[in-house]
């Protein structure tokens, strides 16, 4: 081996362009020849080192970790899909129930206009109601007063002609009587 790079190393320092422009081409003064020595030298290196197999083993590794990516990308993007996926069901479900709640408050606000509607005629109704109770108790109340005056006005007219006419025997006698009707109606 020691040998071969010794070679390598004088062909290369012999391979001067003055050189090169004489002789055959099998000559180490050729440096077409030289330069194809030293090529093929350096690919024997390479093989004898195997660094075709290393280089091959490196790439292997390399395909392997890109291949290794590229399927932990495709894992990646399907559970990204399943959570975009899980995501929309969720938006949608989401979606529905706040549709439900919406028609649920919209019923509810219809039934409580309804309620508030009845309450308010049923109110109307009991203030139709006290108020026809008030007027009819005015009336019973003006009916009374009338009759309590009417009353006073003809027992004073009846008090008056009776004083006017009754003389003392025959008051006497009236007061007798009432009292008389007084015992028998509280006995």
């Amino acid at each position: 081996m020691k040998r071969l790079l010794t070679l390598t190393a004088g062909a290369t320092a012999a391979a001067t362009p003055a050189l090169a422009a004489s002789g055959p081409f099998f000559s180490l003064a050729n440096t077409d020849f030289v330069v194809l020595i030293a090529f093929l030298l350096f690919i024997g290196v390479l093989v004898y080192f195997k660094v075709p197999s290393l280089l091959g083993g490196m790439l292997d590794k390399r395909a392997e970790t890109i291949r290794s990516e590229l399927e932990e990308a495709k894992a990646l993007r399907e559970e990204a899909q399943a959570v975009l996926a899980s995501y929309e069901r969720k938006q949608k479900e989401v979606a529905e129930q706040s549709e439900r709640i919406i028609k649920n408050a919209k019923d509810e606000a219809a039934a409580a206009a309804e309620e508030a509607k009845a309450e308010l005629k049923r109110s109307i109704e009991r203030r139709l109601q006290a108020a026809e109770e008030q007027i009819a108790s005015a009336e019973n109340a003006a009916i009374r007063d009338v009759r309590e005056r009417a009353i006073q006005v003809a027992v004073s007219a009846a008090a008056e002609v009776i004083a006017q006419k009754m003389s003392a025997s025959d008051a006497n006698k009236l007061i007798d009587s009432a009292i008389d009707d007084v015992k028998a109606k509280l006995h």
